[in-house]
């Protein structure tokens, strides 16, 4: 393959990636705790270009690789709900739920109830408590969340959320949870009631990558589209030579 086209297309691969991750975080704006995915970019290395008697003349790039995806985890804007089940975490941690395949996490803390009073994330999975098991409270009752994560009903302890950190290769399972591998309660992290935490993508700073990056797969395009001529009149002519 003509390694201009190679070129040309590895960077059409990178900017198709970019905008798959720039749709879903523009998606995902108003998610509470949702965290973008970043996939860096980098070049496949340079090689040396010489001439017919030998002498380096310079360098080409060998394209561009899309690197391992990493999750972003700054901390998203506080927005205040006042809503005795939204909680909001300050500093690094994860609320810990069960899912049908086993224990995730998630930084949303839009927190609700079934009718049996236990407690729920948005999207439907138990949350579960320091001691690993669900959380009841009773049904319409007001519960009061501490800054550890405790929760009381009527001065009465009911459970404490379940914290954990995260470390190594945090992959997203969908639904805004996590897996990775899970540790203690992290020191230093506040739970704070009646907030959440918004979500981590800004809408128009994505909106204006998607634009930067479509312009980018534009171009390389163009370039495909320019050596294909090239080759094509280089056939011709030959063809015509050789006639």
């Amino acid at each position: 393959m003509d390694r201009g086209l190679y070129i040309a297309a590895t960077g059409m691969y990178a900017e198709l990636t970019r905008q798959d991750q720039l749709a879903n975080d523009l998606a995902n704006s108003s998610t509470p705790g949702y965290k973008p995915t970043r996939a860096p970019q980098t070049s496949f290395g340079d090689t040396l270009v010489t001439n017919a008697q030998g002498q380096t003349v310079g360098s080409i790039g060998l394209g561009v690789q899309v690197d391992a995806p990493q999750v972003d985890l700054t901390q998203g804007p506080s927005i205040q709900t006042n809503q005795p089940l939204d909680v909001e975490l300050i500093g690094q941690g994860f609320l810990t739920v069960k899912t049908a395949t086993g224990t995730a996490y998630t930084r949303d803390g839009q927190l609700t109830t079934d009718a049996n009073g236990q407690v729920l994330t948005s999207t439907g999975e138990t949350v579960l408590d320091s001691q690993g098991q669900p959380i009841t409270i009773p049904p319409g009752s007001s519960p009061q969340i501490g800054t550890d994560g405790t929760i009381t009903v009527g001065g009465k302890t009911v459970a404490k959320l379940g914290l954990a950190t995260l470390s190594g290769s945090i992959v997203k399972l969908g639904d805004n949870l996590f897996t990775g591998t899970a540790g203690a309660a992290p020191a230093g992290t506040l739970v704070r009631q009646g907030y959440l935490e918004g979500s981590g993508a800004d809408a128009a700073k994505s909106m204006i990558d998607m634009i930067v990056s479509m312009r980018a797969y534009e171009s390389s395009q163009k370039v495909i589209q320019a050596i294909d001529e090239t080759l094509q009149k280089g056939i011709s002519t030959g063809s015509a030579n050789g006639a």
